[in-house]
């Protein structure tokens, strides 16, 4: 018996009656019990949470999730119902806080073992070391990109426990898909089969090197797809694991919404009218809304929330009766501990803590924003491109550009306005390196214009820009001809067209990520070899010797509209 299903007993979750077995099911009924997990990001310990509910009671700021808390809650549901499904979809790894980061996410798939994660589709995230390394997450060993890391924090890797899904990501070579399309999975005497996709955009979001050789084809067609294999296997129930969502203004327990929009929508719309539930992922958003008919779900971010999803089957006809959905926020200490995860959020601490906990500098408030939605300059974005300005001194820079997405928390602090090596990671947890390149004023300004190329500017946000860089754009003017001529400007003077410019960047925006094609371009390609991470380690340091530590003034804006969006 797994380590899962060999917990301490508890007493049933209260409140959710309407997700308990019905005491008795008429004959050719069944009922299947699904949780659902997206974008957890590694996020081992619980983080803040904020959420408002349908129910009411207005807003409220917590720290939720924590995988001790998860495993808590999954305990007392599988009281309930030991056959209870957990799947995922996407993004359970990568952009991860240190203390999964520093051992090459490890620690996050062996807990996800224990909680015992039956399949996730792949997210864009786990990407980000490329194809073997994703390979090596799934089989295990310890041949790494991060060889740094891996294998590091409880010996030889084992490897994942569950399936990782990919119906959509395709080897060019085999024109198969990298990794299983679906898994089947029984319940009550019910096949259920998990498809998995992530968005098809992820090459952009992916560093190029690591997935060559992969393409990524559209959701829906991948989906469809793998229904007439499946039918043949007596399997009449599919539940759909995408990592791609969209938003809405709803609020993330409303049942049923019906405002739901972005690219998810277009995917759900184009399936197989026999796929009645979706479990989505990617935009970090709470809902439970209908699209077609459909049951489309996504459950935050973090680890924060945990869906919950019950099939009512006709096991006759082995089709779908009715889906039933809700959201479960992970309050710490909610459900009786789980002594399993508890043992193990432990260990990941004392392995980690030590190096965490080092101090790297002060600053001179609290802490340093970043903006959650990226679609303007922010205080932490300005402090990292300045950074990577600093340390790209020695290399000729006189620009750093950092893409928005690669800032993945706030800056914060402890007493004294100390900041910690943990800390920093968690602005940072990529391990990127800097490249310095040559680009002419004109590829400059034409980087700036593909920020809006495509409709992205609104998604993925605008470059963060370095001290002494600056510019203007005109929100009503086309697609490349947003950026207002002569405002372009290093140190007060306008960029020359056929001038070079010597740029900083990362090694992720420089072979084209986050759709900058003009990065690819530069000439004198130089890498430096200096992570990101201790860039900015290293300029806050030396702030603080100097005595100007960070945030003791507000800098000047670096980029502006001349009107409103």
């Amino acid at each position: 018996m797994k380590k899962y299903l060999s917990l301490v007993a508890v007493t049933a979750l209260a409140g959710c009656a309407w997700l308990q077995r019905a005491p008795s099911l008429p004959p050719g009924v069944a009922e299947v019990q699904l949780v659902t997990l997206n974008d957890l990001h590694g996020n081992l310990e619980a983080s803040k949470f904020s959420w408002d509910s349908a129910a009411g009671g207005g807003e409220r700021n917590i720290q939720a999730g924590g995988i001790d808390t998860l495993g808590a809650a999954l305990q007392a549901w599988r009281k309930q119902d030991p056959e209870l499904l957990l799947v995922g979809a996407g993004d359970l790894i990568g952009a991860s806080p240190a203390i999964s980061s520093m051992w090459a996410d490890e620690p996050t798939i062996g807990a996800l073992n224990l909680l015992g994660l039956r399949a996730t589709s792949v997210g864009n995230h786990e990407f980000d070391q490329g194809r073997i390394e994703l390979l090596r997450q799934q089989k295990g060993g310890c041949v790494s990109p991060r060889a740094d890391k891996a294998c590091q924090f409880d010996g030889p890797y084992k490897g994942a426990q569950f399936q990782y899904l990919a119906a959509n990501v395709i080897d060019m070579v085999t024109r198969k898909p990298v990794l299983p399309a679906y898994k089947i999975e029984t319940a009550h005497g019910v096949k259920v089969a998990f498809i998995g996709t992530v968005l098809r955009d992820t090459a952009e979001s992916s560093l190029a090197s690591g997935i060559a050789g992969l393409e990524f084809i559209d959701e829906a067609d991948a989906i469809n797809r793998q229904l007439p294999e499946l039918r043949q296997q007596g399997v009449g129930v599919f539940v759909v694991l995408i990592h791609q969502g969209g938003r809405t203004t709803d609020k993330f327990d409303q049942q049923d919404c019906a405002n739901l929009k972005g690219p998810i929508v277009d995917v759900v719309k184009r399936l197989d009218p026999a796929i009645r539930v979706v479990v989505s992922g990617h935009s970090h958003q709470g809902y439970l809304c209908k699209v077609d008919g459909r049951m489309v779900t996504q459950s935050d971010m973090g680890g924060h929330v945990l869906g919950r999803i019950k099939l009512t089957v006709d096991t006759n006809t082995n089709t779908v009766r009715s889906v039933s959905a809700g959201q479960e926020v992970m309050v710490p200490g909610a459900w009786p501990a789980d002594p399993v995860l508890t043992a193990y959020i432990d260990k990941a601490r004392q392995c980690s803590n030590a190096a965490l906990a080092k101090p790297v500098a002060r600053l001179a408030v609290s802490g340093i924003k970043r903006e959650k939605h990226h679609d303007r300059e922010s205080a932490l974005g300005d402090l990292v491109a300045d950074s990577m300005l600093y340390a790209g001194r020695s290399f000729g820079g006189q620009i750093a550009l950092q893409n928005p997405g690669g800032i993945r928390q706030d800056l914060e602090t402890l007493g004294g306005n100390h900041v910690t090596l943990g800390q920093a990671l968690a602005v940072l947890p990529f391990g990127n390196t800097l490249i310095a390149m040559n680009l002419r004023g004109a590829q400059v300004v034409q980087l700036l214009e593909e920020q809006w190329m495509g409709g992205r500017a609104t998604a993925r946000g605008f470059l963060q820009v370095s001290d002494g860089f600056s510019y203007e754009w005109d929100a009503a003017q086309p697609e490349g001809h947003k950026i207002v001529p002569g405002s372009v400007k290093l140190n007060g003077v306008p960029l020359e067209m056929d001038a070079s410019y010597r740029v900083i960047t990362n090694n992720f925006l420089a072979e084209g990520g986050d759709g900058f094609p003009t990065f690819t371009k530069g000439s004198g390609r130089a890498p430096t070899n200096i992570r990101d991470i201790d860039a900015l380690t290293g300029y806050l340091a030396r702030r603080d010797q100097d005595g100007k530590p960070a945030g003791a003034t507000a800098p000047a804006v670096r980029f502006k509209s001349i009107q409103k969006e």
